[in-house]
């Protein structure tokens, strides 16, 4: 029995260490859906940026984005960041494999000043499990809407911390509740599931995923429904 309890103990302990940074304070989480911009802050900035280094890590892999105020070209996306005046982290039409944790560090004389500042970056994503030219009346439709998370499972992220994934129309009208509409939702991979079969006037139709977070709507992802072209001469 005090084994168990010995391992329970230790769970928390780890959960609260990936939560937390080194100061003990929650890393804060930033959403946003792909093809966004978002800007992450540097809580630890001293004045210049010159000083200032960020990173990423994602799958034990750590990646510097920033050294010394200068942005490292050789990286993929090095044209799509860029350091703000108040030394913040820039990315431009964000992707789902933008996802993970960043942290911005300060260096003096090559020595590291204070404790990093960590930020998580969760990315929202919209897909079609049909392709462009597939899409027409009458056809079946599955639209899914994906979170791209880091560190913690999509079930914490649930139970815990009250995410919602939701279905909308143009109207900002809860489809769940519409019987021409199948959604379903999978906590495993954090996908909400839409499925219908297109009607004519779904041509140009948006529907949109809304992201919730401890009851505060974070960001929403669009799919906008497109006939091809030779259906409407």
């Amino acid at each position: 029995m005090a084994d168990k309890r010995h391992m329970c103990l230790l769970g928390l302990i780890i959960l609260c260490a990936l939560l937390t940074g080194s100061s003990g304070a929650e890393v804060p989480r930033v959403f946003c859906s792909s093809g966004e911009d978002v800007r992450l802050s540097c809580n630890n900035a001293l004045s210049g940026c010159t000083s200032t280094t960020w990173s990423y890590s994602r799958h034990s892999e750590t990646v510097e984005l920033i050294a010394g105020g200068i942005k490292k070209n050789e990286i993929e996306r090095h044209e799509r960041l860029r350091l703000g005046s108040d030394c913040s982290l820039n990315i431009k039409n964000v992707t789902k494999e933008d996802y993970g944790l960043y942290f911005c560090r300060q260096y003096v004389y090559g020595k590291q000043q204070g404790t990093d500042a960590h930020v998580y970056l969760h990315v929202l994503h919209v897909s079609s499990s049909s392709s462009q030219s597939e899409i027409r009346s009458g056809s079946s439709v599955t639209l899914s809407c994906q979170l791209y998370y880091y560190q913690v499972t999509c079930d914490f992220l649930v139970r815990s911390e009250g995410l919602q994934l939701i279905w909308v129309n143009r109207a900002g009208v809860d489809l769940q509740k519409d019987s021409r509409f199948q959604i379903s939702f999978s906590s495993g991979q954090c996908i909400s599931s839409l499925t219908t079969t297109l009607l004519n006037e779904d041509h140009s139709r948006a529907w949109r995923c809304q992201l919730k977070h401890r009851n505060q709507l974070k960001t929403s992802a669009t799919y906008t429904v497109k006939y091809p072209s030779k259906l409407f001469i």
